[in-house]
């Protein structure tokens, strides 16, 4: 199956501007085999964050002649959805542990390990890096840590915060010691500053998701945002009174990117706590689900734009938006974009957020849970056309097997399916469509600036989610567990496999010691909880060993050390009703329960807000090897486009394959066989006068089993 979506005479005119702009962005390639360096310095490729390259050494005529470069084995296993940056000729990424390395760019052999020795296993999917042409600082995250290091030695720089290092939990008004918050994207560099956000729980308590900017030499702290207002600042009316004190995230953790001209940063953020019920902060939340255009030199707001009133769906925005110039009415203007989980892309004029399409406010049915007051109205654009499907119908149910279709008929009929923005109940299951994970997920889009066409990877996956009311009778472990535990691993500890492990006998796979480890630590995409101690930490262990009844459980050395204490905040729920889990809509066998394509790349013309092509991306091998090709899957990690005519994308989740598509016409040109599953953001760069592209390869939230991590290099022979 391949889908086409083709608009004849806008994609006839794009096709030969594109077509002579190749022509002559090969001409001035010509020069980039003379031997000089051509960076990727910013996560994202350039401050714009466009994912574009101006290299043509690779290019449509040749790309079916690449090979692998070198490979950089790492020697740990787990994720690993690092897009590395590229300095001179030294490539900067992680290891899965967040060790940082620097490799040599044009042959993988390692230069430097920095290892902090803070326990980190969370996703780390960048660096930030600065110069002012005499001194250089490479910024690495490990969890609440920002770390400043010499990007020579990859030692730390001592005068920079604490000996080299700043804690991100401090400063935010509470016992930071207690404060669960670790760095996912980095930060983003503008001239002498550091701006950072962080990924923070999506559960009470959790800490304040503000905005700050530090210097980048001292590690000062030189301005701060609030992204929940207070008394005096503009939308704090949009909560109820005194929010701030309690409510918690409205956090970036997807990135920013810098309009370096105006000193505009474009924060995009997420959901307050708790992500499903908001029956203590009813209002529209400002600045949650909010891209903010910020003053970057004093944190100023300067237009805000929030996509989702008042959350209850995990609708965080997921990615740093990308600029670009397009032509509008007549007019070149400078825009920023921004992707959804949802499927929409939001354009806006950069220095004012006017839309350069219309955005309708449209209606939605309020809520039945009690103490719950849905927003009537969520803002959607009239163009460009959704990317991902928007409502589930029982057409849509798989017919991959007769069985796996009645399996799904009859789960369906549960369900209660009614497209996007309805409240959950508390009777049954609500499909969320495309699900959790997108739409279009972290590792953002690709813009074309010759162009104005953005591509765009999606995932088309039904996810389904509820709420229940929270046991009166819970004991203390089980109160803890729904509310930190259950938002992920389900009410009945059940999980949704592999993304979501079961908790169910987890005392048999794992010691004590090394749940309250991981428990404290966190990792993978669970948040760590430090607040969790005590007793709260003894009942909790419990409850994870026996379930509801549980009647004791082993002293440890960590309860013994911690049973005077006893963190606050152990009974705060979501308002007395708790989610029922994250639960993907698969069929016995583990596919998707819907007909495919079950992720796509799409192409759109920014310009017109017209789709040029639009395909699925990736395959399950098993189905591919029984005739069931392109199907599409869940894919993870973004595009790099080049002035070459290409599109490189690895992010399949399945399918251990890097690609390289036709920009212009979706067409496959080239693919290669990586080690692991590449979900990570490609980076292409030249050293010498030789182009390289290279991608992260480790594996996916999906294995079951993690793989090694590699860094994989390719380039012409």
């Amino acid at each position: 199956m391949r889908i086409r979506v083709r608009i004849s005479t806008a994609a006839l005119c794009l096709g030969i501007c594109a077509a002579l702009s190749f022509g002559l962005a090969t001409a001035r390639g010509a020069a980039s085999k003379s031997g000089k360096t051509v960076d990727w310095p910013v996560y994202g490729g350039q401050l714009a964050n466009d994912h574009y390259s101006t290299l043509t050494q690779i290019n449509r005529q040749n790309v079916g002649e690449l090979r692998k470069a070198w490979v950089f084995d790492t020697g740990e296993k787990g994720a690993l959805q690092t897009s590395p940056l590229v300095i001179g000729r030294v490539l900067y990424a992680y290891t899965s542990s967040q060790k940082v390395i620097a490799l040599g760019a044009a042959s993988g052999k390692l230069l430097w390990k920095f290892d902090s020795g803070v326990s980190g296993s969370g996703p780390m999917r960048g660096l930030a890096y600065w110069t002012n042409g005499k001194q250089r600082r490479l910024f690495a995250g490990v969890m609440n840590f920002l770390y400043a290091l010499d990007p020579a030695t990859g030692k730390p720089i001592p005068s920079f915060g604490e000996n080299g290092r700043i804690d991100l939990r401090k400063g935010l008004g509470r016992d930071y010691q207690l404060e669960s918050l670790a760095i996912t994207t980095p930060g983003v560099v503008y001239r002498n500053l550091i701006i950072m956000g962080a990924m923070e729980p999506e559960t009470h308590p959790a800490p304040l998701g503000d905005i700050r900017a530090f210097d980048v030499r001292t590690g000062a702290l030189v301005w701060r945002f609030h992204t929940i207002p207070r008394p005096g600042e503009f939308g704090y009316d949009t909560w109820p009174k005194g929010a701030w004190k309690t409510a918690g995230s409205a956090n970036n953790w997807a990135g920013m990117t810098v309009d370096i001209q105006r000193g505009i940063v474009f924060v995009p953020t997420g959901s307050a706590v708790f992500d499903f019920y908001g029956g203590d902060r009813i209002g529209n939340d400002l600045f949650a689900d909010t891209l903010l255009a910020l003053d970057a030199n004093t944190g100023k707001r300067i237009w805000h734009f929030q996509g989702v009133h008042h959350d209850i769906w995990d609708r965080d925005f997921p990615a740093a938006p990308a600029l670009v110039t397009v032509k509008h009415d007549g007019q070149r203007v400078d825009a920023v974009a921004q992707t959804t989980k949802q499927g929409y892309v939001y354009l806006f004029n950069r220095a004012t957020g006017q839309p350069l399409f219309p955005i309708e406010e449209r209606k939605y049915p309020p809520s039945t849970v009690p103490g719950e007051v849905a927003s009537l109205t969520q803002p959607l654009p009239t163009a460009p056309q959704p990317y991902a499907r928007q409502l589930l119908t029982a057409d849509m149910l798989t017919n991959r097997t007769p069985a796996a279709h009645a399996w799904a008929e009859k789960e369906f009929k549960t369900f209660r399916s009614e497209g996007q923005f309805v409240p959950f109940s508390l009777d049954k299951q609500t499909v969320v469509f495309p699900g959790f994970d997108g739409g279009a997920e972290w590792g953002g889009p690709a813009v074309d600036p010759t162009t104005g066409v953005i591509y765009i990877n999606s995932n088309e996956m039904a996810w389904t989610g509820g709420l229940i009311r929270s046991k009166a009778s819970a004991g203390q472990g089980e109160k803890l567990y729904q509310n930190q535990c259950g938002l992920c691993h389900g009410s009945d500890r059940a999980g949704s496999p592999p993304t979501f492990p079961s908790l169910i006998d987890i005392d048999k796979h794992m010691t004590t010691q090394q749940i309250v480890d991981k428990i404290h630590a966190g990792g993978g995409r669970m948040p760590p909880f430090p607040n969790v101690t005590g007793s709260d930490l003894v009942a909790l262990l419990e409850y994870l060993k026996n379930g509801p009844q549980a009647p004791s459980f082993a002293k440890t050395a960590a309860q013994v050390e911690n049973e005077s204490t006893s963190a606050p905040g152990s009974d705060q729920s979501g308002g007395g009703y708790m989610f029922t889990g994250y639960r993907k809509f698969l069929d016995p066998d583990g596919y998707p329960a819907i007909t495919p394509p079950w992720g796509t790349l799409n192409a759109i013309d920014l310009n017109t807000g017209k789709y040029l092509w639009k395909i699925p991306l990736g395959v399950y091998p098993a189905l591919a090897a029984k005739g069931m090709e392109d199907t599409g899957t869940e894919n993870y990690g973004g595009p790099v486009v080049t002035a070459g005519g290409l599109l490189f994308i690895g992010a399949t989740a399945y399918d251990k394959q890097i690609r390289a598509f036709n920009s212009g016409t979706g067409d496959l040109l080239w693919h290669a066989d990586l080690p692991a599953p590449g979900v990570a953001t490609v980076v292409t760069y030249m050293v010498d006068g030789k182009q390289y592209v290279a991608i992260a390869a480790a594996g996916s939230k999906m294995d079951k089993v993690p793989y090694e991590g590699f860094y994989v290099a390719f380039a012409l022979p």
